[in-house]
């Protein structure tokens, strides 16, 4: 039988899976710590409806997490287009694993021919059904039971964050900055469990914002688990909690970056001044949403206007 030969450098599935989550954890992420409500908690599922196990659950959680999926249903090429669909272009694959059975002979040690049965790690290329058009509808997620308004809603502050002029838009379950494009995404406030984690999560964002090469230029380049992602992280924190501080917001929204300190930590003890960059960053990210923010609103008797 023909051996599979790697190619030289190449990565195997459990490898790549763990330099993954290793990367993950170094950053400080932990994707299943965030502030607001997401679809029902689902094993991943194949296209006929068996869940995944093992590894496969907890490898194509973080995938989903990370790319916003809502779907719990993952299918090769082929199954997705023998159930009616097709993989949109662009999108990209990611892996699942399992484990192939074989049996060899080989000699015991007496030198008489034995039976050994050994297990091999596969990978095979999987896409989530929100990465494809023209499912059943089966594939799609049930729409969640309408949470209604999250409490804590006030138009002094809705008036603020819209007058900063960043383009915004409300999107599925995850709330990040994307610097190619200069837009961020927040999921829908219902998904908040008070209009309180809501603005605190957008002031991070647009702190974030703030950073693109039009405005403040900082390195938003920056791969998960590197000391400058870390870094702009640390930035991000300071200027929500200096925003929390002018605008009234609570500090508890910080709880839910906590496994950033970590990481936060190997920096600050790599570089002794690497706090005092990050707290001057953090208040010019501050200082410039403030100025751009109109804050005539936030005087009290202002904010009893817009509530009116």
């Amino acid at each position: 039988m023909r051996r599979y030969k790697r190619p030289s450098g190449s990565q195997s599935p459990a490898a790549r899976i763990t330099a993954a989550i290793i990367e993950k954890l170094e950053a400080g992420t932990r994707p299943w710590v965030k502030p607001w409500r997401g679809v029902p908690v689902s094993r991943p599922l194949r296209s006929c409806g068996t869940p995944y196990r093992g590894m496969n659950t907890f490898w194509l959680w973080m995938v989903a997490e990370a790319a916003g999926f809502a779907s719990p249903y993952w299918m090769t090429y082929r199954q997705c287009q023998a159930l009616g669909g097709q993989v949109r272009k662009g999108e990209k694959s990611t892996i699942a694993i399992f484990y192939r059975t074989y049996d060899r002979q080989v000699e015991d040690e007496s030198g008489e021919e034995d039976t050994e049965t050994r297990r091999v790690l596969r990978a095979y290329a999987v896409f989530n059904a929100d990465q494809c058009d023209g499912l059943p509808e089966m594939y799609r997620p049930a729409p969640p039971v309408e949470a209604g308004e999250p409490e804590g809603r006030e138009a002094r502050l809705d008036h603020f964050f819209a007058s900063i002029g960043a383009a915004l838009r409300h999107h599925g379950s995850e709330a990040y900055y994307e610097p190619a494009v200069d837009r961020i995404t927040m999921p829908p406030a219902t998904l908040f469990d008070g209009y309180d984690h809501y603005y605190a999560t957008l002031a991070h964002e647009l702190s974030h914002w703030t950073g693109h090469g039009s405005r403040l230029a900082r390195d938003l380049k920056n791969r998960f688990g590197s000391e400058a992602y870390a870094a702009e992280e640390l930035i991000a924190e300071l200027s929500a909690a200096i925003l929390g501080a002018e605008l009234g917001l609570p500090v508890a929204h910080l709880d839910s970056h906590a496994s950033y300190i970590a990481h936060w930590l190997e920096l600050l003890r790599s570089d002794e001044r690497a706090i005092l960059t990050a707290a001057a960053r953090a208040e010019e990210a501050a200082a410039y949403l403030l100025t751009l923010g109109d804050r005539s609103a936030l005087a009290p008797d202002n904010a009893e206007k817009l509530a009116a």
